[in-house]
């Protein structure tokens, strides 16, 4: 027998072994043998109720709820009375599951922008519906993620985007420049339950957990003060969703391997790698195909397409020549606007206060953009928001007299303060003027507490001596 490879195990004991076809075959029908060691794994599935209700396994995921933190549901239980209230009723909890009279309450319905433009619809559950479903996560997802893609990357223990940006970086270098940028519409809103109770039901032989599930899945959902029915769909926010969302792409992922082609999935997030364009457009119109008639799911034609890798904007990032990784302009422009809002000169904050609001903000942004090489743009970006900030702080000064006794503080020659608070031009055009360069240069900005980009850029870009 083959040897495992990372997310691929023998036939004893697996799922997916290495020497047999994914899920299906050439024809398009269901593998048998696949099917065959379905059916073994349903067998050892019996009584997975139990392992949810578990006292240890149920106080887990309270412990888990309470560290995510989190608004409470439409019975308005905080995390920390729900803490007291599982001390005293978690055996009422545990029978109610596994007697299924359990029913989840419904789902708070909050709505929130895109970064990219729309509108992401969220569920917030309950305190206690959201410990049910987190003890539910923490059993399957102990089945089913060690069987999952190594090309599949969202949601997952030890995975991350920067590993995936790094896996997508290396395909790029081998030479498959051209990529097949799928979009999946609404993924989460348009995520079949019928299907995915279907996809469960091959893997899981303890029926209670599978009607559990359904109960979770159709549970109605209040939105704008009316209860609306949940026909489709596993809204974000809930603990269970990352991980039935990864159930159900898992089917493409494993028929994408079983094509033999290169790709990495951040969530509902898929890149294809090939390299000549009429693979790519090939390989585009028979995975969208498979996608709507196989999988029941809807793909955004607008924003899918095929691309050069350097027009790609993958996580954030640009996938530039090489391999290399650069920082994208949605990614650059988004900054921007977020820098732009908080430096707002009608804000009413104190420099100060504006200073840690940055940092906070550019620390955890550089944190993560960290791979790219991005250099030159951060040069540019940090002179852009100096000049936001010398404005910023040049307008609390108010009056003539105020410019001119701050810029004298700052040691800049009495006639040139005199010049600069009598001027007529704008903040923009004075945050560039001789006075402002001298008094508010590079090393007053540091005493400030300013955080420099480019210079933490560096400093995690140093090579250890």
């Amino acid at each position: 027998m083959k040897p495992a490879s990372q997310g691929e195990c023998t036939r004893s004991n697996v799922l997916f072994a290495t020497d047999i076809p994914v899920w299906y075959e050439k024809s398009g029908k269901v593998n048998p043998e696949w099917l065959s060691i379905c059916e073994k794994e349903r067998n050892q599935t019996m009584r997975l109720l139990e392992k949810i209700t578990d006292y240890g396994n149920l106080e887990k995921a309270y412990k888990q709820v309470k560290q995510n933190k989190g608004s409470s549901g439409v019975d308005g239980m905080t995390v920390e009375a729900f803490g007291i209230w599982f001390v005293k009723n978690w055996q009422t909890l545990q029978k109610e599951l596994q007697e299924g009279i359990y029913a989840p309450e419904v789902v708070k319905g909050v709505s929130i922008p895109k970064p990219k433009g729309g509108i992401r619809q969220l569920g917030i559950p309950t305190v206690k519906d959201r410990v049910v479903q987190q003890a539910i996560n923490q059993v399957l997802q102990r089945i089913y993620d060690p069987k999952f893609s190594r090309n599949s990357y969202g949601f997952r223990p030890n995975k991350s985007a920067h590993q995936a940006l790094l896996e997508a970086s290396q395909i790029v270098k081998s030479g498959k420049t051209k990529v097949v940028d799928l979009d999946l519409a609404n993924f989460f809103d348009e995520v079949n339950h019928q299907r995915l109770l279907w996809l469960l039901g091959t893997r899981i032989g303890d029926k209670r957990v599978i009607r559990l599930l359904s109960k979770i899945l159709k549970t109605d959902i209040l939105l704008d003060g009316l209860q609306k029915q949940r026909r489709k769909g596993t809204p974000q926010g809930s603990p269970l969703s990352p991980l039935l969302s990864n159930i159900v792409l898992d089917e493409l992922d494993q028929e994408l391997s079983r094509r033999g082609l290169r790709f990495v999935r951040y969530a509902d997030d898929v890149q294809i790698f090939v390299s000549s364009k009429l693979s790519a457009e090939r390989v585009c119109s028979s995975i969208i195909k498979f996608i709507e008639g196989r999988m029941k799911l809807k793909v955004n034609r607008e924003k899918s397409g095929i691309k050069p890798s350097i027009k790609v904007n993958f996580l954030g990032y640009s996938l530039l020549y090489g391999g290399k990784l650069g920082l994208s302009e949605p990614s650059e422009r988004r900054l921007k606007e977020q820098i732009k809002a908080l430096t707002q000169r009608n804000r009413g904050v104190s420099f100060d206060q504006l200073l840690k609001e940055l940092k906070s903000k550019l620390r955890g942004w550089l944190q993560y953009f960290r791979l790219a090489q991005m250099q030159k743009k951060l040069k540019r970006l940090e002179g852009w928001l100096r000049r936001k900030l010398k404005c910023f702080r040049l307008k609390q000064c108010k009056r003539t007299i105020g410019i001119v006794r701050f810029l004298k503080k700052l040691g800049v020659e009495n006639k040139l303060c005199w010049r600069t608070g009598l001027s007529g031009k704008g903040w923009w055009r004075l945050s560039n003027s001789p006075a402002l360069n001298i008094g508010m240069n590079n090393k007053w900005f540091e005493k400030q507490g300013f955080y420099s980009l480019t210079q933490n850029y560096k400093r995690l870009h140093r090579k250890p001596i």
